[in-house]
């Protein structure tokens, strides 16, 4: 097998980004429906003949790559099914219905904007889940702030970048605990070192939206009673139904597997519709259908196919359209794309090579910290894997760190400032294509307005560069 040189390495990355961007403004928001995953296995394709007919990779090693990616994406591939099932269960048992009604008679328009990127960053510090902040709480607020006339992609800006800053913060989260793990630190060491950056990049997001809710709410041209009256005209709302999302957050704070946790979250929202909304039972299912069996029809259509209900308000006809299971199909058939190419680049050893490229250049601490950012970005971009973005980078540098006396935890502080937050900006990294096809907005739609997303690896470097509190290890002599 023959060692890739840092060219030949960079050649199926390029021609992946050269199809992506022909796509774009060919199909736009349906690049996922096919366009990106055809991009995505002409880009493995390229990698694999590269790798055989002139790196000499034998197939059996591309494979047992490829099979291996694939294995650790099956969790997340089943996550993401429940998490449709959730999305239709909550919304026609009127859960979010509810949480929406209470949001637009509770939160002041003026500060909307600023307010659920409050509450996405407590909803995801508290569960350690960003997906499941953004299919919940993120889901209902985002149709709220619709309802309001606030553009969507400033929508998914604001829920994203705070679901991010809990998934980047919380002991509770799996990245966070990598992050630790790889770099060498105990859990609390890393996520107190990691305040040094998150703080500034959490205050500038925050004082962004803060400023932009006044300017783009659109409330006087949209009559909110009114839309208030046709949701509580079209679903029962209570109190009682946001029991159900409690129950959610308490199985996650008790570490029930998040696979369970969201089967039985949409289990309770069926439970919910079947006492609750009886009526919009009888106006999915079919007229002819016994009593009996129009819930177990409605049940079944709820959790896995597409449902719409009829309000006669032609905003919230869009709200009440869910697809279930079935909605997540294309995500699912791009994340095993995505797979499939990460398993060959790193296969073939060409992601190795362009990370240890950026090696030779380090020469200070901001080149340091900037070749880790770099390195980290690239492999969400490569390999459309978050965890990979830090595994990797974190073995490929940890030797670096060692060796010119710097504390393990600037190691991985930086993992997070860029491999956990970037991932959701590349459209079609694993995490993009869930938070997108959750909220049903492109990804480049929403990326310029994940401002905490953005500044967390911009504010690692400046923190770098002008050598704030960088941690070295002390030698002791004895």
């Amino acid at each position: 097998m023959k060692r890739p040189s840092l060219l030949l390495s960079v050649v199926p990355v390029v021609f992946l980004i050269g199809l992506i961007a022909v796509a774009v403004p060919l199909f736009g928001d349906d690049i996922t429906a096919g366009p990106a995953q055809i991009a995505l296995l002409s880009a493995t394709s390229l990698a694999a003949l590269i790798s055989i007919l002139y790196l000499k990779v034998p197939w059996n090693k591309l494979e047992t790559f490829m099979l291996d990616h694939l294995s650790k994406t099956g969790a997340a591939v089943f996550i993401l099914l429940m998490i449709g099932a959730l999305t239709g269960s909550w919304m026609m048992s009127g859960i979010v219905p509810t949480m929406i009604s209470y949001g637009l008679k509770l939160i002041n328009p003026g500060i909307f904007l600023f307010t659920i990127f409050i509450l996405a960053s407590i909803a995801s510090l508290v569960t350690g889940s960003s997906w499941t902040t953004v299919g919940t709480i993120g889901l209902a607020m985002f149709a709220a702030g619709k309802i309001l006339g606030i553009p969507a992609p400033w929508l998914a800006g604001a829920i994203i970048s705070g679901a991010y800053f809990g998934d980047k913060m919380s002991p509770l989260s799996d990245t966070t605990n990598l992050a630790a793990t790889v770099g060498g630190t105990d859990l609390y060491t890393h996520v107190k070192y990691m305040a040094i950056t998150v703080t500034p990049a959490y205050i500038i997001a925050g004082i962004v939206y803060v400023v932009a809710g006044f300017f783009l709410t659109n409330g006087g041209n949209i009559n909110i009673d009114q839309q208030c009256i046709d949701l509580q005209n079209t679903f029962h709302i209570s109190p009682f139904l946001l029991l159900v999302p409690c129950a959610t957050g308490f199985m996650i704070y008790k570490k029930v597997s998040p696979f369970l946790s969201l089967f039985l979250s949409a289990l309770m929202g069926i439970l919910v519709a079947c006492l609750f909304q009886p009526h919009i039972i009888r106006q999915i299912s079919p007229e002819h259908l016994s009593n009996t069996s129009s819930y177990i029809f409605a049940s079944f259509q709820i959790l896995s196919s597409k449902c719409q209900i009829i309000t006669g308000n032609e905003m919230l006809d869009t709200l009440c359209k869910t697809s279930g299971m079935a909605g997540m199909l294309n995500t699912v058939w791009l994340i095993l794309c995505v797979t499939t190419f990460g398993g060959v680049m790193e296969a073939s050893g060409m992601i190795s090579r362009i990370t240890q490229a950026m090696l030779v250049r380090i020469k200070s601490t901001f080149s340091l910290v900037g070749s880790t950012i770099a390195s980290c970005i690239f492999c969400n971009v490569a390999l459309s894997d978050q965890y990979m973005s830090i595994l990797l980078p974190g073995k490929m540098f940890a030797k670096a760190y060692k060796e010119k006396g710097y504390a393990p935890e600037l190691l991985s502080r930086t993992l997070e400032d860029s491999g956990t937050v970037t991932s959701v900006l590349v459209p079609w990294n694993t995490c993009a294509v869930v938070q997108s096809g959750v909220l049903g907005i492109s990804t480049l739609a929403y990326l310029p307005y994940c401002f905490f997303n953005i500044l967390s690896p911009i504010v690692s470097l400046v923190v770098a560069a002008i050598g704030y509190k960088i941690r070295r290890i002390t030698t002791v002599s004895t």
